[in-house]
């Protein structure tokens, strides 16, 4: 990516390709973890406003799909937090994710269902990466990339998740990411003494693995100014390829993405 004849406020189609259909409704999760009526009204709310930003899928972890109600949302992504499958019959579920390495006997209810499935290595159990090379061997598999939590060892390093990404682009391989991906730029977190990822450098490191380079100083970068340069340089073809790979993540606040990406000027202001 070429930024050189880049100029501030100028913007490539890709760049807003970037941003389309990204994030995903995590507002059941940590940090957040609102009560369910309250993560149930703010979708409807979200649903009203209608950002590109949003996919408008409400993720949703198979133990509470009991307290959606009698009107669910249309959306669901679903999170197996449990050994086996549930009903999912009146629901609209669209995707599925489970905890594994892609073997564990759910898996293949999963892929019946016809849905999408992303499956989530444990990055802290030996041979993780390996794990995810291995997922392409099963038709219907995709995998998905924890960036984060409530302690610092729950972060994976640049060097780490740059490797995930590589795997990923090498191997035609579709990923979600979830948790610590709380704004646009990588920023220091004093409380967990940890770097936080962000979800632009996320963005941007896989463009870059996707023309053949090296995802890993995009993802330890910090400086905005470079970063947004950066994505308003992303060719169409570039962030057309690196969004089929890289779905959505999810964010426990749907506000916070679109703040950012506005503070940053990647998408326009609101009107009025």
């Amino acid at each position: 990516m070429d930024v050189g004849a880049v100029t501030a406020g100028a913007a490539t189609a890709g760049a807003a390709t970037l941003f389309n259909g990204l994030v995903d409704d995590a507002g059941l999760f940590p940090p957040a973890a609102l009560p369910m009526g309250e993560a149930l009204a703010r979708h409807e709310r979200d649903l009203a406003a209608g950002s590109p930003v949003l996919t408008h899928v409400f993720l949703c972890p198979a133990s509470r799909i009991g307290e959606l109600g009698g009107a669910p949302p249309k959306s669901i992504g679903l999170i197996v937090d449990k050994g086996a499958l549930p009903d999912l019959a009146g629901l609209g579920v669209v995707s599925i994710d489970i905890p594994g390495e892609g073997t564990e006997p759910v898996v293949g209810a999963c892929l019946a269902t016809g849905l999408p499935v992303y499956v989530e290595p444990t990055r802290s159990a030996p041979g993780w990466l390996e794990a995810v090379a291995r997922l392409p061997l099963t038709p219907g598999l995709s995998a998905k990339v924890r960036c984060g939590g409530v302690t610092a060892e729950l972060f994976p390093t640049p060097a780490e998740l740059g490797a995930f990404i590589a795997i990923c682009v090498e191997g035609d391989l579709p990923f979600k990411a979830t948790a610590g991906l709380h704004h646009a730029v990588r920023r220091y977190d004093p409380v967990l003494d940890v770097y936080r990822h962000g979800f632009l450098n996320l963005l941007l490191a896989t463009c870059v693995a996707v023309e053949g380079g090296d995802p890993v100083a995009v993802l330890e970068s910090a400086e905005a100014d470079e970063l947004v340069r950066l994505a308003r340089a992303v060719p169409e073809e570039t962030a057309s390829r690196a969004r089929r790979l890289l779905v959505s993540y999810g964010s426990c606040s749907t506000s916070t993405p679109i703040e950012d990406l506005r503070a940053l000027g990647l998408i326009e202001e609101e009107n009025g």
